[in-house]
């Protein structure tokens, strides 16, 4: 499915009619990490399937609806469970809210994620600061920006030189710092899912560079940084990358949800820190 430019003001039509107030920065919550939508104060939720062209998320651990309201003092819109390739969507729809955000004025994008650690160093529990990412899906031929462009939004070949805003960073390490908080950072590799990576494939990934894995993100910040916004992303290491035959070890989603639930009180004080200093 391809949208065009009215598809997406149609949406952004909708939802300005049921909010007074205009978000300047985008959440997008992962897996088991929605929330920190319950602690945006007067806050308006719409839900997706009251959006015109808004995909419904089908995945256990993902609302679906959109949260605009208030947070540390900054206006913002969240995105409470998002939609991924492997349920069947086109690379267009996946990608919907973030365009629906740039055609609202949205300038920064913050987004969650829950991935596998690859990276021998990591363990279940640690949160990674995405500093670059491989996209996996979009060297077989899935990038969300192939097909017409639309000029007015972005180039036809924008550059990935700079895609996680460094200042964004920056200002992620000193909050960090200051609530000594534990954090990573590293390469995230973005594959297409539904099933879980084989032990090859974990080993695969680790020799191209990957330090985490997941089935989601890289297509939304594609199209942010299309859009020329602004673009910081975590991961949550819900699980360790199998990389043996020999294990009786599973990874299930039920894990990732398990270890999301640990991880959000010092993600969430995480972005809290970054929104009181941008």
């Amino acid at each position: 499915m391809n949208y065009t430019r009215q598809d997406y003001e149609d949406a952004v039509s909708l939802i300005r009619s049921r909010i007074s107030i205009q978000p300047t920065i985008g959440l997008v919550l992962g897996s088991g990490l929605g929330g920190l939508a319950n602690a945006i104060d007067h806050a308006v939720s719409i839900p997706y399937e009251d959006i015109p062209g808004f995909p419904q998320s089908t995945v256990q651990g993902h609302h679906g609806r959109l949260v605009i309201g208030e947070l540390e003092g900054k206006t913002v819109l969240c995105q409470q469970g998002r939609t991924h390739f492997y349920e069947g969507y086109s690379m267009a729809q996946v990608t919907f809210a973030i365009r629906v955000m740039y055609f609202l004025g949205i300038e920064t994008v913050i987004l969650t994620n829950a991935a596998g650690g690859i990276n021998a160093e990591f363990r279940a529990g640690d949160i990674m600061l995405i500093n670059d990412h491989i996209n996996l899906i979009g060297m077989v031929g899935n990038n969300p920006l192939m097909g017409w462009n639309d000029d007015s939004i972005g180039p036809r070949f924008p550059s990935m030189t700079q895609t996680y805003d460094r200042r964004l960073r920056d200002l992620t390490h000193q909050v960090a710092q200051h609530y000594q908080i534990p954090l990573q950072e590293g390469v995230y590799m973005g594959l297409s899912g539904p099933s879980f990576e084989t032990p090859a494939e974990v080993r695969m990934i680790r020799m191209l560079g990957g330090d985490a894995v997941g089935m989601s993100t890289v297509n939304e910040v594609l199209v942010a940084r299309h859009a020329g916004m602004r673009v910081l992303a975590f991961s949550s290491i819900t699980n360790v990358g199998i990389d043996q035959l020999d294990t009786e070890t599973e990874t299930n989603h039920e894990e990732v949800l398990e270890v999301g639930r640990v991880i959000v009180p010092r993600l969430t004080m995480l972005i809290r820190g970054v929104l009181q200093r941008l």
